[in-house]
């Protein structure tokens, strides 16, 4: 995609190869083209990426250098960026809550109980197939962030199998007790080194769809991770 800037502050060929230069440094950026007499600047990029990523690799707030959108809305081209990215998760889980609710409709209502057994059967399953399809890869991702995996390797390989056979635990309604404490406490070493590279800010992929999807590492795996979580709390107390 193209889009077409308001860029300000340039005075001079320096000035213009330099905002060329910084704008090219930043990730998914193809191409730059920026003229001083019309104060523009045109960028071809891979992906949308936000003013404020420009405006930081341009020197932040307080430089000289000023970019703003013209003929786009920003707002909306985050929104569809932010989708575009996620839409593999989005569709996975669309498609377990909708399975879900399917198979724990009782004529009346849901049946709570039943209701997340399957889905955390179905989350299990689907996830660890997507680890499995590319397990060196899952591994070598995984180790960028997971606690245990950076310290022994061997983790991420054994991972998916675990999630597999939690998967298949929830669908068979096998020991509940056991299969929720054991889910309880691999999401919750999973989740701190989630939080860990969320709250450090560091731009790594989420290996939760294993190495088949070029996802980053944000928020929302913190929600996939504690969904889990939650879940696995509410049946073991309604068991």
């Amino acid at each position: 995609m193209t889009h077409n800037y308001n860029l300000t502050g340039m005075t001079c060929s320096s000035c213009e190869a330099k905002v060329k230069s910084n704008l090219l440094s930043v990730p998914d950026v193809l191409s730059v083209e920026v003229s001083k007499d019309t104060n523009t600047a045109t960028i071809e990029m891979q992906k949308h990426i936000s003013l404020s990523t420009f405006q930081t690799a341009l020197g932040g707030i307080d430089s000289k250098y000023q970019i703003a959108a013209t003929e786009h809305n920003e707002t909306a081209e985050q929104t569809k960026s932010w989708l575009a990215t996620y839409k593999p998760i989005l569709l996975i889980f669309g498609y377990i809550t909708l399975l879900s609710v399917l198979l724990s409709w009782t004529g009346n209502n849901i049946d709570s109980m039943q209701f997340m057994r399957v889905f955390m059967s179905g989350f299990f399953l689907i996830f660890s197939f997507f680890k499995l399809l590319d397990l060196e890869g899952f591994a070598d991702s995984y180790s960028m962030y997971d606690i245990i995996a950076k310290r022994f390797r061997s983790w991420g390989y054994i991972y998916p199998f675990i999630e597999l056979a939690l998967g298949i635990a929830f669908a068979v309604h096998f020991n509940p007790v056991l299969t929720n404490w054991i889910t309880l406490a691999v999401m919750g070493v999973s989740i701190i080194g989630v939080l860990q590279s969320v709250l450090n800010k560091r731009k790594i992929r989420c290996a939760c769809l294993g190495a088949v999807f070029n996802l980053p590492m944000t928020t929302v795996t913190i929600i996939e991770d504690g969904l889990m979580i939650i879940m696995s709390i509410a049946m073991l107390f309604l068991i």
